[in-house]
């Protein structure tokens, strides 16, 4: 395999299994996503649609090669969002929003039966952790691993051509 070759898998893998992780949790474990669990899953859906393109166009290793830097950058942002969100959770500081949904409805009461029926998930808070370090933190350090090891491999296939 080479290293674009190598490069490409990283960037579709990463992202789909973080992505899928995160659905997982959501839709199989019950834990409800706060604003900024969000914010870190678009990146993601990026990063899989750009390394999907560089793996149709192949054949064109340039062009393959700039999609998956690209994935590499999006997977890097939401590491970087992750880390944030992490520091948010720690207490390091504060967060952006106040990780509030909008109410939807007509009346005062359709307003009311929407935002006590919504469940209650707070960005400072972790749902959970393992070791320590929240779903978040997680985020972060597996997306800049990744992100680093795609970039990684793509310097190896350019120094090799």
């Amino acid at each position: 395999m080479t290293p674009l070759s190598t490069a490409r898998l990283i960037a579709i893998l990463a992202p789909s299994a973080l992505l899928g992780g995160a659905l997982v949790s959501q839709y199989v474990g019950g834990l409800h996503p706060c604003e900024m669990c969000l914010w870190q899953r678009w990146p993601h859906l990026a990063a899989i649609v750009l390394a999907l393109l560089a793996i149709i166009l192949r054949g064109r290793a340039a062009t393959s090669a700039t999609l998956t830097a690209l994935a590499a950058l999006a997977i890097a942002i939401s590491g970087a969002i992750g880390a944030f969100h992490a520091g948010v959770e720690y207490g390091w500081w504060e967060g952006l929003t106040a990780c509030s949904t909008m109410p939807m409805g007509n009346s005062a009461a359709d307003i009311l039966d929407t935002i006590m029926a919504a469940p209650l998930t707070r960005c400072d808070v972790a749902p959970w952790s393992l070791f320590g370090i929240s779903l978040a933190g997680y985020n972060a350090l597996l997306s800049l691993a990744a992100a680093v090891a795609t970039l990684g491999m793509l310097s190896k296939a350019r120094r090799r051509a």
